[in-house]
C-alpha cells in the first residue's frame, strides 16, 4: 500500500505558509519560497502535503522532463531520438535535495554499469534533472554544502545545467520551483541564495489553545487510521486543487496597470531593498493573488499583502538596526 502523507488541507492554522506555497503552484515564475520557523510547526509536512495538490503537464518520455515545445531545442545535445518517442501526461514532482547530498547527485554522473557493460559512456541525471518543470524541495536548507549551493545558483540563473564529466559534456534545461525550510536557530542562509526566494514566511507554534488541541486531535486521528482521515480530508484537497487550477488559467487575464507598477515601485523604494528583483517578484505575487481571489483586477490588499510576502528578507539592515 502507498504511503498516506498528511493532506495538505488539514493542516491547522499556518495560513501564510499554505498561501504562500498556493501562490508559487499559481505562479511558477515566484522562483520559490522559503519557509522559516521552529521545529514542529509542519513546515516539512506542509510541503509533502501540497504535492498531492500540483497540476498536471505534457512531458517527453526519459530522465530530463523535457516540455514537447523545447524537445527540438535540447535533444541533439542530449543524444535523443530526432521525434519524441512518447509524450506523457503526469504530475509537476516534488524532488526532495538531502543536506548531505553530493554534487553528483544533484547534477548527475557518469553511469559506470553503461560504460562497463557496453563500452561507451553514458551520462546519469541528477536531482536537478529530475525537478525540471517541477518543484525541488530542500529541508534544512540553510545546511546544504556550499559547493550544492552555488550549483543551485547556477542554474537559478540560467535555466539550464551544463555538466563536463570525462570528456562527456551535457547542458539540459533546470528551471524549477525552489521550496526551502529551515530552522533559524540552527544558521542563516547566504544573502545570495536567500535572494533567490520570491517569497519568504516565517512560521510559529500556535498560542491559541484550542488550535493546539485541534493540532492534537488531527494527528492522533491521522495515525489512528490515515485512509480514514486521508478520505475525510479529500473534498476539502479537491476544492484547493480546484482553485489552484481556476487561478492559473486567470492569471494571464489580471491587469497590471501603471498605478500598480508606481505603488510597486514606491514601496520597493522605501524598503530599501536592493536592485529590482523585490518589485517584479511584488507585481507576480500581487497576480497571483489577484487570481487566487478570482479577480482580474489587482487591489490594494494584494499588494499589501505581496509586500509581506516579497520584502521582509530583502530589506537592508543597518548596523544597530532594531530586527523584528
Amino acid at each position: 500500500m502507498a504511503h498516506l502523507g498528511y493532506p495538505f488541507a488539514a493542516i491547522v492554522g499556518q495560513e501564510e505558509m499554505k498561501l504562500g506555497l498556493i501562490l508559487t503552484v499559481i505562479a511558477p515564475e515566484l522562483s520559490g519560497i522559503l519557509i522559516r520557523g521552529e521545529k514542529g510547526t509542519a513546515k516539512s509536512t506542509a510541503v509533502r502535503g501540497l504535492a498531492a495538490l500540483l497540476p498536471h503537464r505534457a512531458e517527453v518520455a526519459g530522465p530530463y522532463h523535457l516540455d514537447p515545445d523545447e524537445y527540438d531545442e535540447y535533444a541533439p545535445g542530449l543524444g535523443l531520438p530526432r521525434h519524441p518517442e512518447e509524450i506523457r501526461t503526469v504530475q509537476v514532482p516534488v524532488v526532495e535535495l538531502p543536506v548531505g547530498a553530493t554534487e553528483d547527485r544533484v547534477i548527475g554522473s557518469l553511469d559506470l554499469e553503461t560504460a562497463l557493460r557496453q563500452g561507451r559512456r553514458h551520462f546519469q541525471p541528477g536531482l536537478l534533472a529530475a525537478a525540471h518543470r517541477g518543484i525541488l524541495y530542500a529541508d534544512e536548507v540553510n545546511l546544504l554544502d556550499d559547493h550544492v549551493v552555488d550549483l543551485l545558483l547556477d542554474s537559478a540563473a540560467m535555466g539550464v545545467s551544463t555538466v563536463e564529466r570525462e570528456g562527456v559534456s551535457v547542458t539540459h534545461p533546470a528551471r524549477f520551483t525552489l521550496v526551502g525550510t529551515m530552522n533559524p536557530e540552527e544558521g542563516e542562509l547566504r544573502p545570495q541564495l536567500l535572494d533567490r526566494f520570491g517569497l519568504c514566511v516565517t512560521v510559529t507554534g500556535e498560542a491559541d489553545p484550542a488550535l493546539r488541541v485541534e493540532v492534537i486531535r488531527r494527528r492522533i486521528a491521522s495515525e489512528t487510521d490515515p485512509q480514514r482521515f486521508a478520505d475525510s480530508w479529500r473534498e476539502a484537497g479537491e476544492t484547493l486543487d480546484s482553485g489552484i487550477t481556476d487561478a492559473m488559467e486567470l492569471k494571464p487575464a489580471v491587469e497590471v496597470t501603471d498605478d500598480v507598477l508606481v505603488t510597486v515601485a514606491t514601496t520597493c523604494l522605501e524598503a530599501g531593498v536592493d536592485g529590482h528583483r523585490a518589485d517584479i517578484m511584488m507585481v507576480r505575487a500581487a497576480r497571483a493573488l489577484a487570481a487566487w481571489n478570482g479577480r482580474t483586477t489587482i487591489t490594494d490588499e494584494d499588494l499589501n499583502q505581496a509586500a509581506r510576502f516579497v520584502l521582509p528578507h530583502r530589506m537592508r539592515r543597518r548596523p544597530f538596526d532594531e530586527i523584528s
